[in-house]
């Protein structure tokens, strides 16, 4: 019984799709997203690429994930904004919890602040220390 459903939800949103395209509307747009949490592993050290995975949860499921732009302040402090695109039309309206490992690439040896910017203003700080 579930899988009908859920079959009978995805060929209703594939036509809704089809007839919005027809009609010259935006299938997608991006918007900024907060990140909730994030997991800062260690030993890194100046000649690895270093990541850290950041979570949240969107809203419905007409988000998905698009890109984090890190944005280098100076050589020990990083903000990152994490984008998502929402697709126009009919969509699950559920929580999606979302895990996505963003990479840094090389970082100088020391203490690194990391600031994971909201579009209201806010943001959620890290740290993490490079050898």
């Amino acid at each position: 019984m579930k899988s009908v459903l859920m079959s009978a939800l995805v060929v209703m949103s594939m036509g809704f799709y089809a007839h919005a395209e027809d009609q010259g509307l935006p299938p997608s747009k991006d918007v900024e997203i907060m990140i909730s949490d994030a997991f800062v592993p260690g030993g890194f050290d100046s000649e690895s690429d270093a990541y850290i995975v950041a979570s949240g949860i969107f809203p419905n499921g007409c988000y998905t994930w698009k890109q984090a732009m890190v944005t280098n302040r100076d050589s020990f402090n990083h903000d990152i904004k994490s984008v998502a695109s929402v697709s126009q039309g009919m969509c699950l309206m559920v929580l999606v919890p979302f895990t996505k490992e963003i990479r840094l690439g090389k970082l100088d040896t020391g203490k690194h602040t990391i600031r994971f910017l909201n579009g209201d203003g806010t943001y959620l700080e890290k740290t993490m220390t490079v050898e």
